[in-house]
C-alpha cells in the first residue's frame, strides 16, 4: 500500500514517496518539516536578533535534522542525495 505525497515548500512543489497513505512520521517528511521551521526561524531572526530562547530552539531543531539526515544517509543514500538537492541544503561534513 504505497503512495506519494505532494508537499509545497517555499513555493517549490515536489513529491516524496511514502510507504503508507498518511505517514508524517517518515524520515523524509520530518526533515522537510524541520527545514521549513528552520527557514521560518531564520527569517524571524532578521527582525529579532536578540531572541535567545528561539535561537536555542533553532539549535535543537538543527541538531534533530542533522541526526535524521545522518540516519537517512546510512539507510537510503540515493534518497538522501535527492532530498538534499530538492531542499537546497548542504551535505553534512561528517556522516
Amino acid at each position: 500500500m504505497g503512495g506519494r505525497r505532494r508537499i509545497s515548500f517555499y513555493g517549490k512543489k515536489f513529491t516524496i514517496f511514502i510507504s503508507k497513505e498518511e505517514n508524517p512520521g517518515s524520515v523524509e517528511f520530518q526533515i522537510i518539516s524541520f527545514t521549513n521551521r528552520i527557514r521560518g526561524l531564520t527569517s524571524h531572526f532578521q527582525l529579532h536578533r536578540k531572541d535567545y530562547l528561539s535561537q536555542r530552539g533553532l539549535r535543537k531543531i538543527l541538531e534533530k535534522r542533522r541526526r535524521l539526515l545522518s540516519y537517512l544517509a546510512k539507510k537510503n543514500p540515493l534518497g538522501y542525495k535527492n532530498l538534499i538537492s530538492e531542499l537546497d541544503i548542504r551535505e553534512s561534513k561528517t556522516r
